[in-house]
């Protein structure tokens, strides 16, 4: 099982927590509707190159109505132009609000051999996968053709001061970038974020080197709690500027992604202090989802019951 991360280095690229709050669900919505949860299709990659319109009926059928989109082995967006991929999800009674993209590439590891000594097994052949080191214009450009609100960052390296300076420099110019387009540019993190690299945490240099009309952030909350994050106190320090949420649990024992409302992730301060995040749009993730259709109706039936 792979994490986003994980994902793009390889590739080159409740427990419910007792009663609900009682203003619970005015801060966690402002319409106080649960139809306004979204998947991010990460979620699915096991499976959505398969049948991609198939795989969005049974998103959309679960009671999902928004899609935030990221890489496709099929290139483009799932095989599709913009425009295309925008008209499906419309047509299936969704909207498209987000896109993920690479930041810098992760330099790819060389394959392990075998235990018996052998070589690696080849890795499957991938499509060319856009960055925004060198292909900011074209994303950006992409993006605004069909019509997302927001251009998120997946991920980009942080371990080193010098991957720091560098993605710092790919953020500024790439939420410059969408800012002109009419996008807000936004950051997704990890735990990297968080891991002191030279007494400094790559987060808080985002924050304070680059300014918030320029880079927002998705918090995505379980790997900012793995961290060890005060997520609410992070909210009251940095307020309105995550206007995005990743929803997603983790398996206490083995800290991997787990179906929302199974594992130990306590939802419920953190969207108590979500009018304080500024949060608009909250998308389920499950990186690794063994059955992505199965795994993603047990989150958003969990979901409801936290919403009462």
């Amino acid at each position: 099982m792979q994490n986003r991360r994980d994902f793009l280095r390889n590739s080159g690229a409740l427990a419910l927590g007792g009663l609900m709050l009682p203003n619970l669900a005015d801060a966690f919505f402002d319409n106080k509707k649960t139809a306004n949860f979204g998947v991010q299709l990460f979620t699915t990659m096991s499976v959505i190159d398969k049948d991609v319109e198939g795989t969005l009926k049974q998103i959309s059928t679960i009671g999902y109505k928004e899609i935030e989109s990221a890489f496709s082995m099929k290139g483009g967006y799932y095989g599709m132009k913009p425009k295309e991929f925008a008209k499906l999800v419309i047509d299936l009674g969704m909207s498209w609000q987000a896109h993920h993209v690479n930041g810098a590439p992760f330099n790819r590891p060389a394959p392990r051999p075998t235990a018996d000594g052998s070589a690696a097994p080849a890795r499957p052949a991938m499509p060319p996968m856009k960055s925004l080191l060198n292909d900011t214009q074209q994303i950006v450009d992409e993006a605004a053709e069909g019509g997302v609100k927001y251009l998120v960052c997946a991920s980009t390296p942080v371990k080193t001061m010098e991957e720091i300076k560098l993605s710092l420099e790919i953020l500024q110019k790439a939420g410059e970038a969408a800012k002109k387009a009419g996008l807000t540019f936004v950051f997704h993190n990890h735990t990297a974020e968080f891991e002191q690299v030279e007494g400094q945490r790559p987060f808080d240099m985002m924050t304070s080197q680059i300014s918030a009309d320029i880079l927002k952030f998705e918090l995505d909350l379980a790997w900012a709690t793995k961290a060890g994050v005060d997520i609410p106190a992070l909210f009251k320090k940095h307020p309105g500027r995550f206007p995005l949420f990743h929803v997603k649990d983790l398996n206490k024992e083995t800290q991997r992604p787990v179906e929302v409302g199974t594992g130990y992730i306590d939802f419920n301060p953190i969207f108590a202090a979500a009018k304080t995040a500024g949060v608009k749009h909250y998308f389920v993730e499950q990186d690794g989802a063994p059955s992505p259709v199965e795994n993603l109706t047990t989150s958003f039936n969990n979901l409801k019951k936290i919403m009462g």
